[in-house]
């Protein structure tokens, strides 16, 4: 498929798991792309499979918690037709165990982190008259989770500033959206043991989902065909169950 032939996609978070699976896709619809990560060696691998599916792709190493960092990535990435915030830091533990150190780390890679890639690069998207920008969010998000605060509430920001920014660029062509994972099944979940299957098992569906799942609508929504959706923060969670009366 050749759908985004042309098009310069910058992924964040794009050597392991979902982002990954949303490079690999994009590059097999057509797009060159920019692979981000903080590891060399990992984003080489991740370079070498998009080659070896037919596609292109470069990388760039950057440290997203730091501004400078994600600045200096915005410059290298160059002109950008679509961007998708998929990189994000997740740690569980109650309020009374939250640092000021973990507060910032989660807002300053969730939040500041897009926050400051889309001031840097959708002003030339606004140039060119079109672009795309995909914001990876979670159920979290809207559904508060035990000890996932700091990391709900930071997605949270993501979804209120993805329908700001639908607003803010619309007139100029640019769309702007988010994909809400469920759990899904990654080298990063697998750290939580059966929690994640735990997860699975409240979804209408009755199971975890697949990396390639989120990142085939991930490309749906940035593709020509979502051409009217705009500021909509999109589920891929295997839907909701049902509330069952108490026995």
């Amino acid at each position: 498929m050749t759908i985004f032939e042309g098009s310069t996609a910058l992924v964040t978070g794009a050597t392991s798991g979902i982002g990954y699976a949303i490079a690999i896709e994009l590059a097999r619809q057509g797009a060159e792309v920019v692979v981000h990560g903080r590891n060399a060696e990992r984003g080489a691998k991740a370079v070498q499979d998009i080659e070896n599916v037919g596609g292109r792709a470069r990388f760039i190493a950057a440290d997203l918690s730091e501004a400078d960092d994600v600045r200096r990535l915005a410059a290298e990435a160059g002109e950008v037709d679509i961007l998708i915030n998929n990189a994000g830091i997740y740690g569980f533990a109650p309020t009374v165990e939250t640092d000021d150190a973990d507060f910032d780390a989660h807002f300053g890679t969730n939040v500041r982190a897009p926050y400051i890639l889309v001031q840097k690069l959708v002003p030339a998207m606004i140039e060119r008259g079109h672009g795309n920008v995909v914001n990876i969010s979670t159920v979290a998000a809207d559904k508060p989770a035990a000890g996932a605060g700091i990391y709900g509430a930071s997605k949270a920001a993501l979804d209120l500033l993805t329908k700001l920014w639908a607003d803010e660029f619309g007139e100029a062509g640019i769309r702007v959206n988010a994909v809400s994972p469920g759990p899904v099944e990654t080298e990063g979940s697998a750290e939580l043991g059966d929690i994640v299957e735990g997860l699975g098992r409240t979804r209408a569906l009755q199971r975890v989902g697949q990396a390639d799942e989120i990142a085939k609508a991930v490309a749906f929504v940035a593709s020509p065909a979502a051409s009217y959706i705009n500021g909509v923060v999109l589920p891929v969670d295997g839907g909701s169950r049902a509330e069952r009366p108490a026995a």
